[in-house]
């Protein structure tokens, strides 16, 4: 290589490696790429095409003289079969005079190349992992490529190689931070929100059910569409949550142990004494849907408590031992008769969901227990 050439190589190659490394967007740096090595090329068209799974080729950056469009070919997919895809597969360069005379290329030329004949092609990538291909491209009539183009293919592709590995690397970053606040997002939705609306709601509805406070029919009403409403709001949430975690493909479940105590805290304040609490085993690996239906079990079940029980003491268990097991004791008066059983219906209900079971025992001198079990796996 000519030592003015080489000098002219070694300068663009720095300024290519100082912009990627300077976390520029990938697609400005690819465009950088195929000018320098157009240029130094003395190339009437420089093209970056990344190979797709395949086989083919799709352009994902492109350089041309002023008299060719330098964003037409962009987006172009080239065949398999063509000799750019074969450099890619194939790891090995190649030079042609013309692309309409060689038996290699004359039958994949795509019509956005036809004005043009000499052409070079390098790849870039590792053995085990090709990435595509780095092509040059002069008008029908021009001199072939020298020798020397092959070198300053290979070195430029080395870059394009690297602009990519980096950009997939950026990729993966912003897509593991994504799913991270997306699950920030849902824990603060679940753990704090949900269980501020339902502290609220409680509280409303124990207003209601004190015979010391007499309301009218109108105010007793309204306070029944607020609490009416607080629950729709949560489920409204609840949805919210889940939406943010099934877009998670790692499903990155919460702590479901944070929120077993955040609830048992809630129940504390609206009960006037704390109840207590025993968790057994590590929970931070138990599946997103069996932390749901467990967390909103663990809710009602604490619920019945605060409405209902008069209790002076309750006792929270949670543990996993081959399957997940859930209970909820408390000293109250029982569950009287006539009494609504929509809120136990639904803690069976979540059992069976989860392919467990929900027992309770209930009576006016030992007061209730739930026991909600689940498999594990």
């Amino acid at each position: 290589m000519e030592p003015d050439l080489a000098a002219r190589a070694l300068g663009a190659a720095t300024e290519i490696a100082t912009v990627a490394l300077s976390g520029d967007d990938p697609a400005a740096v690819l465009r950088l790429v195929v000018r320098r090595a157009a240029e130094l090329a003395g190339a009437d068209l420089g093209l970056v095409m990344a190979r797709a799974e395949d086989g083919s080729l799709t352009v994902e950056a492109a350089h041309g003289t002023p008299t060719v469009p330098t964003t037409e070919p962009v987006g172009l997919v080239l065949s398999a079969r063509s000799a750019a895809a074969r450099v890619a597969r194939s790891g090995v360069a190649v030079v042609v005079d013309d692309v309409w005379d060689d038996p290699r290329t004359a039958p994949f030329v795509p019509r956005e190349l036809r004005q043009y004949g000499p052409f070079a092609a390098a790849p870039f990538g590792t053995a085990q992992r090709r990435l595509g291909a780095l092509t040059v491209y002069r008008h029908r009539g021009a001199k072939p490529f020298e020798a020397a183009a092959i070198d300053l293919l290979t070195a430029f592709a080395a870059q394009a190689g690297l602009v990519l590995v980096l950009a997939e690397g950026a990729t993966a970053r912003a897509r593991v931070g994504l799913y991270q606040e997306r699950e920030r997002i849902a824990r603060d939705l679940h753990d704090v929100i949900v269980q501020r609306l339902y502290a609220a709601g409680m509280r409303l509805d124990l207003v209601a059910r004190r015979p010391a406070r007499k309301l009218a029919r109108a105010d007793a009403t309204r306070l029944a569409e607020a609490v009416d409403q607080l629950d729709a709001s949560i489920a409204d949430v609840r949805a919210v949550v889940r939406a943010l975690r099934n877009a998670d493909p790692a499903d990155l479940a919460a702590d479901l142990a944070e929120s077993v105590r955040g609830e048992v805290a809630v129940a504390g304040e609206l009960l006037g004494f704390a109840p207590e609490l025993t968790i057994d085993g590590d929970l931070r690996d138990v599946p997103a849907e069996l932390a749901d239906h467990t967390r909103a079990a663990l809710r009602e079940a604490l619920s019945n408590v605060v409405r209902h029980s008069g209790a002076h003491h309750v006792e929270v268990h949670i543990g996993r031992n081959g399957e997940l097991r859930l209970t909820v004791a408390d000293d109250g008066c029982g569950i009287p008769e006539g009494v609504t059983h929509r809120g136990l219906k639904h803690l069976e209900e979540r059992a069976a969901q989860a392919g467990g079971h929900c027992e309770i025992d209930s009576s006016s001198r030992t007061g209730t227990t739930v026991t909600w079990t689940v498999p594990l796996g």
